[in-house]
């Protein structure tokens, strides 16, 4: 099913960062990140989204890209089961969803959730998210990418940051392959290593 890349989550926030002391990454300004060849703490990332089973092509993508994240810090990926409840009601599978995603959320994490509201970011802007992250005193950054009727309320009022990766409508599998490599990108960014031109 087609959704907006970032419908997949909040949408309340249209600023990048909340009140966790993180500031919002930097406008590009000749689109470097202020973390470039500094050192970053490699604070563990988790992968939290609500779908059916992907396919065969977008998981064999989606390891690829956690091998790759894996030589800058641990990773996880999470799949919720997309409608629980086995509803036809919009509502109350949202409602269902957003309680599955929030009980996955511990007190001390960093969340980024996409959504079509959020703000626009380049590369360089998940880099400093990253290095803004491992400043905050949070055990684990975690991206959440809600089903194709977004997230309910808690995991929106939970956000520290609402980014969305691109104005088009991706499938959900594209739009997760998206990130992963974006996520990817980011850290090659930080090491300053010739992946990213």
């Amino acid at each position: 099913m087609a959704i907006s890349l970032l419908r997949c989550i909040c949408g309340a926030q249209h600023s990048l960062s909340k009140d966790r002391g993180a500031p919002a990454p930097s406008p590009p300004l000749g689109r470097r990140s202020k973390y470039s060849g500094q050192s970053v703490r490699a604070m563990p990332m988790r992968l939290l989204t609500v779908g059916k089973k992907r396919s065969r092509g977008t998981q064999l993508l989606v390891e690829e890209y956690k091998e790759k994240l894996g030589y800058y810090c641990d990773f996880e990926d999470t799949l919720i089961r997309s409608n629980p409840k086995l509803t036809s009601d919009v509502k109350v599978q949202v409602e269902a969803e957003d309680m599955a995603m929030i009980q996955q959320l511990k007190s001390d994490d960093f969340v980024v959730v996409l959504d079509e509201n959020g703000k626009d970011v380049i590369s360089e802007q998940i880099a400093d998210l990253i290095g803004d992250a491992g400043n905050t005193g949070s055990s684990r950054l975690t991206f959440c990418i809600g089903g194709p009727y977004g997230l309910g309320v808690q995991v929106r009022k939970r956000a520290d940051a609402t980014i969305r990766l691109s104005s088009l409508v991706l499938n959900h599998q594209v739009a997760l392959v998206v990130l992963m490599e974006q996520l990817y990108r980011a850290w090659t960014i930080i090491k300053g290593q010739k992946y990213h031109h």
